[in-house]
């Protein structure tokens, strides 16, 4: 593949990987993929979990971190709700008295509220710049998909109304239209598979025509089971613009069967032109 050369930064191909030319709808995860308005919510939900977990007997705090966190981030991607879910499970399993996934799920946002609520203030006053809170290169990489043609959606696992309100702020609304969609209290009405089949519904067209870009497994593995094309984008979201791999994200992703790998869009171009080739 001679267009490799063409790329200045790291770049990793799964070893099913093939251009395809047909592509024509292009579908995005939000938070880590082009968003960093959320950056930090690990950091966030780890020690609430923990904080949660009723400790087993000899079990470390450490310990009682490391579940958490593989539970955590084995479910990224999918509707925070799963993760509260597991939550629950979690402290049933232990002889807790677990509460509804719902309650865990509000109470997180309640907390998560103090890393975001300052960034969203600070976009709506001005006193932020936009891109100050894309993953490196996000702009770049929109205006060429929208440029040549190709039909733009956004799908998250965050709720609905903040994916839409955060989108407005970052100034990516327009990219998508009515194309955007995000988690619902009622978890079952909405997934990424379930976006995923309306698209190639809707237009009538085969997975193969379809190509997805994402941070979490949910919207690699769904691409790939229809017959699309995954780029994982393991962002590295605490150094944006470092161009270096979140190795866990990394290995995760190539793990259900990303077609490529890239840390950011800093090659937005050359990865478009690569995927495209004939």
């Amino acid at each position: 593949m001679k267009s490799v050369s063409a790329f200045t930064g790291l770049v990793e191909f799964g070893p099913r990987f093939r251009s395809n030319p047909a592509i024509s709808h292009v579908l995005f995860d939000f938070d880590g993929t082009l968003s960093l308005i959320r950056e930090g919510w690990v950091q966030v939900m780890v020690p609430m979990f923990v904080e949660m977990l009723p400790p087993l007997p000899g079990e470390t705090e450490e310990e009682r971190r490391r579940i958490c966190q593989e539970d955590i981030l084995g479910l990224n991607g999918k509707q925070t709700i799963y993760q509260m879910m597991r939550l629950a499970s979690r402290i049933s399993e232990r002889g807790g008295r677990a509460q509804e996934p719902l309650y865990y799920k509000h109470e997180y946002l309640r907390r998560l509220e103090d890393r975001v609520v300052p960034r969203v203030a600070a976009l709506r006053a001005g006193k932020a710049f936009p891109d100050d809170y894309l993953v490196y290169g996000s702009r770049q990489l929109l205006d060429t998909l929208s440029y040549r043609g190709f039909v733009l959606y956004l799908a998250s696992g965050t709720d609905e109304r903040y994916v839409k309100e955060e989108a407005q702020l970052l100034g990516l609304s327009h990219y998508f239209g009515n194309h955007i969609y995000g988690a619902l209290d009622d978890y079952k009405k909405f997934s990424k598979k379930m976006v995923i089949e309306r698209i190639l519904k809707e237009n009538a067209i085969p997975g193969g025509r379809l190509l997805s870009f994402g941070d979490g497994y949910v919207e690699i593995q769904n691409t790939k089971e229809a017959g699309g094309t995954a780029v994982a984008v393991a962002s590295n979201e605490a150094h944006n613009g470092s161009g270096l791999f979140d190795e866990w994200k990394r290995n995760r992703l190539l793990g259900v069967g990303a077609d490529v790998v890239v840390p950011d869009y800093r090659d937005a171009e050359a990865l478009i032109n690569l995927i495209l080739e004939s």
